[in-house]
């Protein structure tokens, strides 16, 4: 008997409340229960609160596309052959026929001509690769100029981060795979910033293609490291990203209802359930649409890869614009020295590629360093009142829009019609001039702003109706804020920017400062100092103009 009611303890007290005999999913749901906890769990985490706001899709942007990338490489893996042995075409694209080409461009021609769908899943994998990385660099850019990566989620900032850069990887290795003329370009300028690196360079170009290049191991080499060891990885890092998303409280913007302790928003189940499944099958649908009426990547187009050959136009994926329009506009420097050259044109562009990826990915520590808050932050910011971080976060894309530029400067040639010297001089100097003006007008936009909010607050809204008084005098009628309106411009803190102190104290002794402290405090008063925001209203200045008769 005692055994028969600790059975009916779990689900079964549905069942039993009800004067009837448990069903078998609750009987199986209380097998599971009692194995793996799964009541509690479900009762802690199923009416989780998310807050609704459209930036925040961004992210599932990227979860699903990553889903589609999954989905569609599996069904591409079955028919692939990452072999480089030359074989003689013979099949249904005549054009080719009787072509020399590695068993990996012919495989590739055969998904896309006789596979049952196979030029559709081709396409629809290309582009889920491409808004994959550009939902990445959206999503941690809205991470980015919100204060979202503040403790505790920079950790979480490093997982998207190192999925971004493994991202742009697995492009590189999956784009390289058909072995077709623009990817065995590619693969050659690769190449060639590996034997830029002084004394190894030589020596990992060996270990990469095994011999001379273009050799016939990398495409065996490449096809494990994009099919299984990269996406493994990233499959391990979005799972994590999204445990601590999941644990931690979801950030939200500021409103009336919310704090650092409170979230409002929506159930997790059944509401947001509902809706990020039908957001799936709508990126999945756009993806599939995009992949059936825009042609991307037509190898046919290109002919297999001859090292002696390179198309014309040759562009790799956006995502690597980057770091090509990085070597276009370098001066072609080198140095030969003890006999040997050093060409710092490739090695220095190669080398500052990482460089800036690495700054963005540690940022959230500099920030936390020079502030000194140590506080959680669940309340994200508002681009405008974080002025220096807002102006850097454009700097950097518009560097990466002018050395994208740089990276097509034969395109842009081609197609305007202008001189590709011209080009890549104009390249040459934006690098260093647009990314200083982008963050001077940025900031001086988020002052302008800051200033308006702070306009409204103290004389309300400007409804564009115009009042004549008494004395003949032409007003503007100002219709005053709503409370939640009034909290919205007013919630953010504005902390004073961390200073050393004074230099000699109480009893004359000079104080011992260190460089660091000297280096935070500088980079406190650039970044969070008076000059950066202009100060909110405050009580009694509001009192002080809403008492009278100053809103007409």
């Amino acid at each position: 008997m005692d055994g028969a009611r600790s059975v009916n303890g779990g689900a079964g007290r549905a069942g039993t409340a009800r004067g009837e005999a448990p069903g078998k999913g609750e009987k199986v749901a209380d097998w599971a229960d009692g194995r793996l906890g799964l009541y509690a769990l479900a009762k802690a985490n199923m009416r989780k609160v998310f807050p609704d706001h459209w930036s925040f899709m961004l992210g599932e942007v990227c979860l699903y596309s990553f889903l589609v990338l999954i989905l569609t490489g599996i069904y591409l893996t079955l028919f692939f052959e990452p072999s480089g042995v030359e074989v003689v075409y013979n099949g249904s694209y005549e054009p080719l026929n009787g072509v020399i080409m590695t068993r990996a461009y012919e495989s590739t021609l055969d998904i896309s001509f006789d596979v049952r769908g196979g030029l559709l899943i081709r396409q629809i994998h290309h582009w889920a690769a491409l808004v994959f990385v550009t939902g990445m660099l959206v999503h941690m850019m809205r991470v980015f100029f919100t204060g979202a990566f503040r403790k505790p989620r920079e950790l979480n900032w490093m997982f998207g981060w190192t999925l971004l850069f493994l991202g742009i990887l697995t492009g590189l290795t999956g784009y390289s795979l058909p072995d077709d003329l623009l990817s065995g370009t590619g693969v050659r300028f690769a190449q060639g910033a590996i034997l830029s690196v002084p004394i190894v360079g030589t020596y990992l170009s060996f270990f990469l293609f095994g011999g001379e290049f273009p050799g016939h191991d990398i495409i065996p080499r490449f096809f494990p490291i994009h099919v299984l060891l990269l996406p493994g990885i990233m499959l391990g890092l979005v799972v994590a990203h999204l445990i601590l998303v999941f644990y931690h409280k979801h950030t939200q913007y500021p409103g009336p209802g919310r704090n650092e302790k409170s979230v409002v928003g929506m159930p997790f189940l059944p509401v947001y359930m509902a809706k990020a499944g039908g957001f799936f099958f709508l990126v999945f649908g756009v993806l599939t649409i995009m992949g059936g009426v825009a042609s991307v990547n037509p190898v046919w187009a290109f002919g297999p890869y001859r090292p002696d050959l390179v198309t014309t136009g040759a562009q790799p994926d956006w995502y690597l614009g980057f770091s090509e329009g990085l070597i276009r506009v370098m001066p072609g420097w080198e140095i030969n020295a003890w006999g040997h050259t050093l060409q710092l044109g490739v090695f220095i562009p190669f080398s500052l590629f990482p460089l800036i990826l690495l700054a963005i990915g540690l940022y959230p520590f500099i920030e936390a360093w020079v502030t000194g808050d140590r506080r959680e932050h669940h309340i994200l910011d508002r681009p405008r009142n974080v002025p220096v971080r807002t102006g850097l976060g454009v700097a950097w894309l518009s560097l990466y829009a002018v050395l994208l530029i740089g990276g097509g400067n034969d395109i842009v040639a081609t197609h305007l019609h202008l001189s590709i010297n011209a080009i890549t001089w104009f390249v040459r100097v934006s690098v260093f001039v647009v990314p200083v003006l982008a963050y001077v007008v940025t900031q001086r936009v988020c002052l302008g702003l800051q200033r308006r909010d702070r306009a409204k607050v103290l004389h309300g809204r400007e409804t564009g109706t115009i009042k004549r008084l008494p004395h003949g005098e032409y007003v503007e009628i100002h219709e005053p804020l709503s409370q939640g309106q009034l909290f919205t411009l007013t919630q953010h803190e504005q902390e004073p920017a961390y200073e050393i102190g004074p230099l000699v104290d109480a009893g004359g002794v000079r104080r011992q400062v260190k460089v660091s402290q000297r280096v935070r405090a500088r980079l406190a008063r650039a970044m969070f100092g008076a000059e950066t925001r202009i100060d909110k209203p405050t009580v009694e200045e509001y009192r002080e103009v809403t008492s009278g008769d100053h809103h007409h």
